[in-house]
């Protein structure tokens, strides 16, 4: 891209593997974009929970969660990058933010800070967050190479599918806020 004003922007996008994404760590996900800039890319994939529930992080971490039915959520997968941090997508905080949230555009924010995690544990946390263990990422122009080939889809991202819609029906959900279904795509690029 020549021009630095042509360059896309997909902070606050969903952005959906298609049947042809070749690496198995992104086949099927469904990943929120928190940021995208010139420089690269940050998002955390929504739909791949693990079978590590949040009791069962909070006590590695040293603090105690008592709150059901919090204990059973799942952590994420959230990307093959930094899989030993946490990173907690929320609704934005009315009230105080969090000390480290970076706020994206859209009404959600996203942090690495364990001040999040200690709101939730006492109960005075977000009402709406996804836990994840990971985050993806892309360099420079790495992304937009990848939509180019086929490899993703975007849309515009509705907080409901992340926050309200269980993580199997994630993507699907996803695909519907373009009018199409899983079904429909074919893993083959089309050129005219």
């Amino acid at each position: 891209m020549s021009k630095t004003s042509d360059r896309i922007n997909l902070t606050n996008q969903f952005l959906i593997a298609m049947p042809s994404m070749a690496d198995p760590t992104f086949s099927g996900t469904v990943v929120y974009l928190c940021d995208h800039t010139e420089k690269g890319a940050l998002g955390l994939v929504i739909n791949r929970p693990t079978d590590i529930d949040l009791q069962s992080l909070f006590n590695r971490i040293d603090l105690k969660l008592e709150i059901e039915p919090l204990v059973h959520l799942p952590v994420y997968f959230g990307g093959p990058m930094q899989t030993e941090r946490g990173f907690v997508l929320h609704e934005e905080n009315d009230g105080e933010p969090y000390s480290s949230s970076m706020s994206v555009p859209g009404g959600l924010a996203m942090t690495t800070s364990k001040d999040v995690l200690e709101a939730v544990a006492s109960d005075t946390g977000p009402e709406h967050f996804l836990l994840t263990l990971g985050h993806a990422g892309w360099g420079a122009g790495q992304l937009e190479e990848e939509i180019s080939k086929n490899g993703w889809l975007t849309v515009k991202a509705d907080p409901r599918i992340i926050f309200d819609v269980p993580a199997e029906d994630r993507l699907e959900a996803a695909l519907s806020l373009l009018g199409v279904s899983r079904s429909m795509l074919s893993g083959e690029a089309g050129h005219a």
